[in-house]
């Protein structure tokens, strides 16, 4: 026998004494109580989801979701006996429960029901008829049926089951950045050297961290976006959620997939466009420890200099010997030693000169290196940004990354030119994905804007055409895709969604039309 809690309980027994009273007065008591019964939707339809967690958690959502089909059933029997009624057939009698009641149930802090959810609930301004209900109700309970094949599914997978419990214990892509970016506001002790070398080996371990998050985040994108499997796709979501936990929710029109997590709700699309969103900030994050580091590196190098200053001048001075009159004998000795030693010295001389130039050409890279990456980091504060700075910030790292790599491994400056080239090249890797996003949005922006004016020219060339208004009608729907597509961290994000608005707006006219 199936558990049920104590409200689902409650309505079952309303669904009982209803039953009981049609029987005895069909029409009198009937709508009363049926409105009733359908106030109570939202309660029953909150337990129509899947929130991805243990076995024990899933096998509790499966004996539910079972109670809430069943007294979805129940309703419908209701509702097939009173359109028996003639007088009352086809009537908007029965109006679903305002949306601010499913908001209560899903995000009682906002006291509104998120638009990517309100589908399931359906209209709350106007009536609907019992025969739009009944339709609802099926919708309703196939969802209760999905969710159990995909709770099946992933109960007979142990290997997946394992990996779900392994994410579950991990921080979310988003409190994980939120702590980075916390720990990288570091205020450098600029006057302690001791200090100072220990936070630059913090800020490179967290540069490293940084990395190896955004190696997780493309596990995450192409694991959501290539995977066939559904169960393949919600690993992805799970490492993307981590112990914040999500929920299956419902398919929207587009039967595109929602998710919930902690009260806000998405669709896959979204994660999709956090994780370029997130790429974006870690890019940002190393970028930010780069010039910290290089802060602090400027001033250990003006400590050390200071400090080799005073050694100097704490030296105590040497007095010269003297020395006696040598004989001539001894004194052409001298002599002869003297001209070997300066064939020697002219010798090593020219080698030093060498070395000198040698070092005085690395120190120039290194420090015109750091200005380039001090000045592609400036350029790309503060996003989103037009390509043409994205660029400009991409050349200025690849310049920075072609002087450190030109200095000689004997200079002073090798050891601090290779650990800053591993930056640069992190930097400049970062920078170069956003240039191609970018890219991608201006190219989905024109395209964009190409299908909306042929679909105009299918229109007005022919507008009583049945066919002209299909594929008029699949243009708009196209280039409404594209647009979709665009990350809102782009340039072009604002131009995309006031596009996308007008663009919708024409592809619902064309649907009417049709």
């Amino acid at each position: 026998m199936l558990r049920c809690n104590r409200r689902g309980c409650i309505l079952t027994q309303a669904i009982l004494i209803v039953l009981h009273k049609l029987s005895t007065n069909p029409q009198g008591v009937f709508m009363a109580n049926l409105e009733i019964l359908v106030s109570e939707l939202p309660t029953i339809i909150q337990n129509l989801k899947l929130t991805i967690g243990d076995s024990n958690q899933i096998m509790e959502q499966i004996i539910l979701i079972n109670n809430a089909q069943e007294q979805l059933r129940n309703i419908k029997k209701l509702i097939a006996q009173e359109l028996r009624f003639d007088r009352i057939n086809n009537s908007a009698i029965a109006t679903l429960p305002r949306l601010i009641t499913g908001a209560t149930l899903f995000m009682p802090s906002l006291g509104l029901v998120d638009p990517a959810i309100s589908e399931k609930f359906g209209n709350s301004e106007t009536k609907i008829s019992l025969t739009d209900l009944q339709s609802k109700i099926d919708a309703w309970i196939e969802w209760g049926y999905f969710l159990q094949a995909i709770a099946a599914d992933i109960l007979s997978d142990i290997q997946l089951v394992n990996q779900l419990d392994s994410d579950i214990v991990n921080v979310s892509i988003y409190n994980e950045l939120k702590i980075f970016n916390d720990r990288l506001k570091i205020n450098l002790a600029l006057d302690k050297a001791n200090i100072l070398r220990e936070q630059v080996e913090k800020i490179r371990d967290y540069q490293k961290q940084l990395l190896q998050l955004g190696q997780k985040l493309d596990y995450i994108f192409d694991t959501i976006k290539n995977s066939r499997s559904l169960l393949n796709i919600l690993l992805g979501v799970s490492a993307f959620y981590g112990k914040s936990g999500f929920a299956l929710e419902w398919l929207d029109d587009d039967h595109e997939l929602i998710i919930s997590s902690q009260g806000k709700f998405q669709e896959l699309t979204d994660i999709l466009n956090d994780c370029d969103s997130f790429q974006e900030q870690i890019a940002a994050l190393i970028i930010q420890g780069d010039t910290l580091s290089l802060q602090a590196e400027q001033s250990l190098k003006k400590i050390e200099q200071e400090s080799s200053k005073e050694e100097i001048s704490n030296q105590p001075v040497e007095t010269v010997p003297k020395f006696s009159t040598p004989k001539i004998v001894r004194s052409a000795l001298i002599i002869a030693s003297s001209l070997l030693i300066l064939t020697f010295c002219s010798l090593k001389i020219r080698e030093q000169n060498l070395s000198l130039t040698q070092e005085g050409s690395a120190n120039a890279n290194f420090k015109s290196a750091q200005k380039l990456g001090m000045e592609a980091a400036s350029l790309v504060q503060k996003p989103p940004h037009p390509l043409k700075v994205w660029q400009q910030a991409e050349t200025k790292w690849y310049q920075a990354i072609i002087l450190l790599d030109k200095i000689p491994a004997k200079t002073s400056v090798y050891d601090r030119a290779k650990k800053k080239l591993a930056y640069y090249q992190i930097n400049y890797k970062s920078i170069s994905q956003r240039v191609l996003i970018e890219k991608k949005a201006l190219a989905n922006l024109e395209s964009a804007h190409k299908l909306a004016t042929e679909a105009n020219l299918f229109v007005q060339n022919s507008p009583n055409s049945q066919l002209s208004r299909q594929q008029a009608q699949d243009k708009w729907q196209q280039a409404i895709n594209l647009l979709k597509a665009i990350p809102q961290s782009t340039s072009v994000s604002v131009q995309a969604k006031e596009m996308l608005s007008i663009y919708k707006t024409n592809y619902a006219a064309t649907s009417q039309q049709s």
